[in-house]
């Protein structure tokens, strides 16, 4: 990591974010192969390694092998090494070990490290660093102390790494989970439905891991004072509030309207949260209505907001599209949030994205549906889990062949690194075309 920091010339910061995810999803793929990383002391095919390393690095959740029962105590914790590494970004992650070891920050570096954490200006970029190291480690102390009573009592002393292992899963919306059984397939959390301590710590991790980085500052700088946030810390907190209200309430009036009241309310607040973009579940998502299903796979799309831990569209994407219709319904040039204009390119860059989410989302289902023989709808449903790194399943990915295995590989890594980000690091080279064609009108909708 530390050459392709130094490479100043040859690579650009998008360039560098790319090749930094693939390496360390490469490297963990060997470890992952490794006899000693699996209980049986067998050889782990590569595919299925690099499935799960890049499952983990992308922190998305999808697994082909149960990590509870087929990793051993060696390939669990790689798995949450590649998941905090992933939930952080790898950019972040050198440059924080550089920090601490007291070397300098080089401005092509600081650089790098605002494109990988979304951060709006270079400047203060490394003290931002120290708080996202700080603020982190905190967090998934405090999630991991929360649980630990819960699964001491079902667990004995193993309960303290399953503890850390679900809190650090959780804060990173990664979705890997040590629940493994022989009576289950993958169950994630459905042991623990009406469980208040579980359901709320690992709900309260996902939002805080997927709010962003900057919100975190804006919440721990200026408090209550909301008036003082940023514009986009206040388009993130209010359309997450949305995001988990509006599902929250349509699931608890209808996919569990015959769980007892308890699980009902939390199942219902907890499968609003998870898709976005952690990947656990409680409840049986193969027996949620076809429109509970639509419902989550629109969530997993959007995914988190941007600078987090989340991956998907992000909230920002879909706010500023909704402020752009609502613009152009009421003849006003601009989209506008809180009193500020939208920049016009900003608009441009969220339907970009749009359309390569939809197109990577559907079209990956239509191959995987073809090569396999399966129902669309399933199809659509681990796409956008994968997409959107989320790492929810309807229980076929284990089953696919390694042709679709392989597309979700890719779908799990764009999603992670962001469309534009390998738009622009493909295209950093070529040089910017100032003429202009003739323009001519189109008549649209």
């Amino acid at each position: 990591m530390e050459e392709l920091l130094h490479k100043k010339r040859r690579l650009t910061s998008f360039q560098i974010i790319i090749l930094g995810f693939a390496g360390v999803i490469l490297f963990g793929a060997i470890l992952l192969m490794l006899p000693i990383s699996s209980k049986s002391s067998m050889i782990t095919p590569f595919h299925e390694a690099l499935f799960t390393a890049t499952s983990a690095v992308c922190v998305t959740g999808l697994v082909v092998q149960d990590t509870a029962t087929y990793w051993s105590a060696f390939g669990q914790v790689v798995i949450i090494i590649l998941i905090q590494i992933g939930g952080l970004g790898v950019v972040t992650v050198a440059a924080s070990f550089a920090l601490l070891s007291g070397r300098k920050i080089s401005l092509m570096q600081r650089s790098t490290m605002q494109e990988a954490i979304a951060a709006p200006k270079v400047g203060g970029i490394v003290r931002l660093t120290y708080f996202i190291l700080k603020a982190t480690v905190l967090f998934e102390l405090l999630g991991a102390l929360a649980m630990m009573p819960v699964f001491c009592r079902d667990f004995g002393i193993k309960g303290v790494w399953m503890s850390f292992f679900h809190s650090i899963s959780a804060f990173c919306n990664a979705g890997f989970d040590l629940m493994g059984s022989p009576d289950s397939l993958f169950p994630s959390l459905t042991a623990y439905i009406g469980d208040p301590v579980i359901n709320i710590t690992i709900m309260l991790l996902i939002i805080i891991g997927g709010i962003g980085f900057l919100t975190w500052e804006d919440i721990y700088t200026h408090r209550q004072h909301f008036k003082r946030y940023r514009m986009q810390s206040k388009v993130i907190l209010l359309t997450t509030a949305l995001l988990i209200a509006v599902p929250a309430a349509f699931f608890f009036f209808y996919d569990f309207a015959d769980m007892p009241i308890g699980e009902r309310i939390l199942s219902s607040f907890f499968q609003s949260v998870t898709p976005r973009t952690a990947g656990y579940n409680t409840a049986n998502l193969a027996a949620m209505t076809g429109a509970g299903q639509a419902i989550m796979i629109m969530l997993m799309l959007i995914g988190g907001s941007p600078g987090s831990t989340a991956g998907g569209m992000k909230t920002t994407t879909l706010a500023v599209l909704f402020a752009n219709a609502l613009a152009i319904f009421r003849r006003k040039d601009d989209a506008q949030f809180f009193g500020r204009r939208i920049d016009g390119n900003t608009v441009k860059n969220a339907a970009t994205i749009l359309i390569m989410y939809l197109t990577l989302f559907f079209g990956g289902a239509l191959v995987i549906s073809v090569a396999e023989d399966l129902p669309l709808s399933s199809c659509l449903y681990e796409t956008a889990s994968a997409v959107g790194t989320v790492g929810l399943t309807l229980g076929i990915t284990p089953e696919l062949s390694i042709l679709s295995q392989g597309i979700l590989i890719i779908l799990m890594f764009l999603g992670r690194v962001g469309g534009l980000t390998l738009i622009y690091a493909a295209l950093s080279g070529s040089n910017k075309n100032l003429s202009k064609l003739p323009q001519e009108k189109i008549t649209v909708g």
